[in-house]
């Protein structure tokens, strides 16, 4: 009898020990499936410039948990597109001489490609080049009026859903009244595609930095425009830009816009981690933090985890 006992109490062990590993293995399996992410951060602070901040410096969180950072490099080959919203006032072109030096300050390695948003698509001015010369004459003057009844938001989506296979280094200029006049020129809250915008960037690592400009046949009702500027904040924040306006009205330059962009694309760094975002994949809220005083980060605020290839069991 007390053998049966030993011998039934050997079984349960040994069978705790199975599930434990199989557990163990399943562990494995999926960190094993997990991928690398990448994740563009701007430095932003009292840097010594072209000193490179040390990965010690920076911090990762999903949602509330620490995460371990794979790599921290500093890049320099960023893929950049400038999008302009063709609804807006033709006098923009006034400042194109100083979007015009701002690409030819760009560095070497920058590949550059200039649309213009209308019909809720981009149409390419000039494709991505590192001839910065060739870039800079896709400028033209917008159409203006002609090409009120778009969407900034759905053709900015209709740009980055056609983006070549480029590296993870990514960036849209787009200047815009941000007035969605496709969908009547809405006064709610947020505009229907303005969402699908941001998880789109955010999905292939794309910053948006925006630049406020009227459109033509200004000026709009102060609450549409004030919905608007909000609009274009949120894009620029959630996807880890920063977005540029003086009040409502035209601003007086667009080189000082210019010229801090520039100051912000040559210091980003490419953050890269391991994460897995289950079955079926997701979105999930990132923060990058730093404890060093007169130092910040500018990120997207979410990334997007793939789905794992581990198979269910």
């Amino acid at each position: 009898m007390k053998s049966q006992y030993c011998r039934a109490g050997l079984s349960f062990c040994i069978a705790i020990f199975l599930l434990i590993g199989l557990g163990l293995s399943q562990s494995s399996d999926l960190l094993a499936a997990s991928e690398p992410i990448t994740l563009t951060v701007t430095a932003v602070g009292k840097t010594e410039h072209g000193t490179p901040i040390p990965r010690d410096d920076v911090q990762l969180f999903l949602g509330n948990e620490r995460k371990q950072i794979g790599n921290w490099t500093k890049s320099s080959d960023l893929f950049l597109a400038i999008l302009i919203d063709d609804s807006i006032d033709s006098s923009a072109a006034s400042d194109w001489g100083d979007l015009k030096e701002f690409i030819l300050a760009q560095p070497a390695t920058v590949h550059i490609a200039v649309g213009y948003i209308r019909n809720n698509a981009t149409t390419l001015a000039q494709d991505f080049t590192t001839d910065h010369e060739l870039a800079a004459k896709g400028l033209r003057i917008p159409i203006g009026s002609s090409a009120i009844g778009s969407s900034p938001y759905l053709g900015t989506i209709d740009f980055l859903k056609r983006w070549p296979q480029t590296g993870p280094h990514r960036s849209v200029l787009l200047i815009s009244s941000g007035i969605d006049f496709f969908r009547g020129g809405r006064s709610g809250p947020i505009y229907p595609d303005l969402d699908p915008l941001i998880q789109t960037a955010q999905r292939q690592n794309t910053n948006i930095w925006t630049v406020y400009y009227p459109s033509a046949g200004h000026p709009r009702s102060f609450h549409r425009v004030y919905i608007a500027q909000n609009n274009l904040s949120k894009l620029a924040d959630d996807t880890g830009g920063e977005f540029y306006y003086l009040g409502q009205g035209k601003p007086v330059s667009l080189k000082p816009y210019f010229d801090e962009i520039a100051a912000h694309l040559d210091n980003q760094y490419l953050l890269t981690f391991v994460g897995t975002g289950g079955r079926e994949g997701k979105y999930q809220g990132v923060r990058v933090k730093t404890e060093v005083t007169g130092l910040e980060y500018f990120a997207s605020n979410a990334v997007y985890l793939p789905a794992s290839k581990q198979k269910a069991f």
